[in-house]
């Protein structure tokens, strides 16, 4: 524990006592030593602890950091003896682990780290505290000073928080220090060097990035043997131009969620099982660089006046983060993959998702244009369902989608697709889903795909599927089929209609025909348990029967012919049903015997 006092004119003296390194010094109410004045940054130094000493660090702040009377951005070991001046505030460090070591104070007036008070630390890249001497220094580390914070980022010199009771293998202290180093040396590099990186592609950009970066890992005396150079050349590339350390989680086939809680504590899931990565980003404003780099490219904005955001990747994996002040612990982000092959209902089977029987009895759905909503709970596989629906209709129709963030990939030949946006900076400009919706029935569609129907645009949707807009599709959270009803009545009261129950319901009676539940089992599997089909009202309440069910184990047909083949069989189909009374378990299993029919 270090105890850190600090004094002001016209202020009286306190004292903070600090038992967690690293430590933030600042303005923002999150730091753990807080200066109210409006010359101190949000977050304008840091503490950190060394093997022997402690070292402090300024985060980049307009009107720096001062120690002894000398502005710094780095400076070790640090003692009871100095002054640390920020914004006319004074302060002092004792009880650090310094006084325990007995390290020798001669050179600490200069703010110099020799070589010689490191060489007994188990993890030299954590004492680094500068850039090396220019030549007639040789052997030891000056800190930096302050002609020399041009290139300096204020970010660049966030460290994540590494808890002692989190397993080493997941804090990796010693290549975060080093890749957040030579971060730093990076940025100040490229903007000594005055390049312009703005006018290179992407190609090129990496490509000079890359040399630039080998160039400084070559010229570095100090990397310890046992560091994989080329590793941290590339997480130092990725974190500096592309995603950090999710781009390898990216390019795992295997993962299905990438889950950021804070910059060193990432999980993902793997076949529907949450696990913990050995990833970790350098710092929190490395977190708040990639999720910029993904919001931009879509026009989208996080920030304090508006700090949730919901995003995509180009490949349209769905991106949603959280920032300060609302995610307490830092930045968060949550990556879902979207499957970059374009499944076809046979997959579904394979995975055991759906028999083959329920598979063509959606089929013939989709065909003769039934009004389809699919339901489930979060990542329970309802817009994996919906793409492969939506890729069963046929090619000569117009289809328009629509969606909050794009995340449907058609493989449709007459395709139009919208996507709803935020409102800008001065809060004007917004589109709305429904707004959407309602310009889409202008534009000839055939069938209106939504992505997820969330409020008012219910209305729209019902209306849509209700005047020749027949074989749209949509999904919606909720947890059986009868639920649905009460979330459409709940979302169409949203659109401030005022409209009466019996009414709404009546709507959703002749609008929707079918309702497909989607669930993700304890083992992470997720598959259909229900198909049921709306088949009309009975006073106050909409009528729905089953035609499919997951029971105990199996896929289990319902006895009773669906109303929609009827309908089939009065237009001139021939479509076949039949209940065997028994079927077997795990994927593909079902008690129906068959479904065929024609989909002219």
């Amino acid at each position: 524990m270090i105890t850190i006092t600090i004094e002001a004119d016209g202020l009286p003296m306190r004292s903070v006592r600090v038992d967690r390194l690293p430590c933030r010094i600042g303005r923002h109410r999150h730091c753990g030593v807080q200066l109210h004045s409006w010359r101190v940054a949000r977050v304008h130094a840091e503490l950190h602890r060394m093997e022997r000493g402690l070292r402090l660090v300024d985060c980049g702040s307009i009107g720096g950091t001062w120690v002894n009377g000398e502005r710094i951005v780095e400076f070790a070991p640090l003692s009871d003896a100095d002054e640390i001046v920020i914004a006319g505030y004074r302060l002092r460090v004792s009880g650090g682990p310094e006084a325990e070591a007995g390290v020798t104070r001669a050179h600490a007036e200069t703010g110099v780290l020799w070589r010689d008070d490191l060489a007994a630390a188990d993890e030299p890249p954590e004492a680094v505290a500068g850039v090396p001497n220019g030549p007639g220094v040789p052997g030891h580390r000056a800190g930096y000073s302050a002609g020399s914070t041009a290139g300096v980022h204020a970010g660049a010199s966030d460290a994540p928080r590494t808890d002692a009771s989190l397993p080493r293998q997941h804090a990796r202290p010693v290549d975060v220090e080093w890749r957040r180093l030579m971060h730093r040396r990076l940025l100040q590099t490229v903007d000594l060097r005055r390049k312009d990186l703005r006018q290179l592609s992407s190609e090129q950009l990496r490509a000079e990035t890359r040399e630039l970066l080998g160039e400084l890992i070559a010229a570095e005396p100090e990397l310890p043997a046992g560091l994989d150079l080329k590793r941290l050349l590339e997480d130092v590339l990725d974190e500096a131009i592309g995603l950090g350390p999710l781009e390898r989680l990216l390019a795992d086939p295997d993962v299905s969620e990438i889950m950021v809680n804070r910059a060193d504590e990432i999980y993902v899931e793997r076949e529907g099982r949450l696990e913990r990565t050995a990833a970790v980003f350098s710092s929190e404003d490395a977190v708040r660089a990639v999720i910029d780099r993904i919001v931009s490219p879509i026009g989208r904005r996080i920030d304090e006046s508006s700090p949730m955001v919901d995003a995509r990747l180009a490949d349209g994996s769905r991106v949603n983060a959280v920032i300060p002040p609302l995610a307490i612990r830092g930045s968060t982000v949550t990556i879902r993959r979207f499957n970059r092959q374009l499944l076809a209902p046979s997959d579904l089977q394979r995975l055991g998702s759906a028999s083959p029987e329920m598979l063509e009895f959606l089929r013939l759905c989709v065909a003769h244009r039934r009004n389809v909503v699919i339901s489930g709970g979060t990542g329970s596989g309802k817009t994996t369902l919906l793409n492969v629906l939506s890729n069963l209709i046929p090619s000569g129709e117009r289809i328009v989608t629509i969606e909050d963030a794009a995340e449907l990939r058609l493989a449709h030949p007459h395709l139009v697709s919208l996507e709803a946006r935020p409102s800008n900076a001065e809060g004007r400009g917004a589109v709305s889903i429904r707004d959407l919706v309602r310009n889409a029935l202008r534009m000839r569609p055939d069938r209106i795909v939504v992505g997820e129907c969330r409020g008012g645009e219910a209305l729209d949707m019902l209306q849509a599927m209700n005047t020749g807009h027949d074989g749209s599709l949509t999904t919606i959270h909720a947890n059986s089929p009868r639920d649905v009803v009460a979330r459409l009545e709940t979302m169409v009261l949203m659109a401030g209609m005022d409209l009466p129950v019996a009414a709404i319901r009546d709507q959703i009676a002749s609008a929707v025909h079918l309702i497909v539940q989607q669930a993700r089992a304890a083992d992470g599997r997720r598959r259909i348990v229900e198909i049921a089909e709306v088949t009309g009202m009975e006073g106050s309440r909409v009528l729905m029967q089953p035609v499919f069910r997951w029971e105990r184990g199996r896929f289990v047909a319902s006895e009773v012919m669906p109303q929609f083949f009827e309908t089939l069989r009065a237009a001139g189909h021939s479509p076949a049903w039949g209940a065997t009374g028994a079927g077997g378990s795990g994927a593909g299993a079902s008690g129906l015997s068959a479904v065929r029919g024609t989909a002219s």
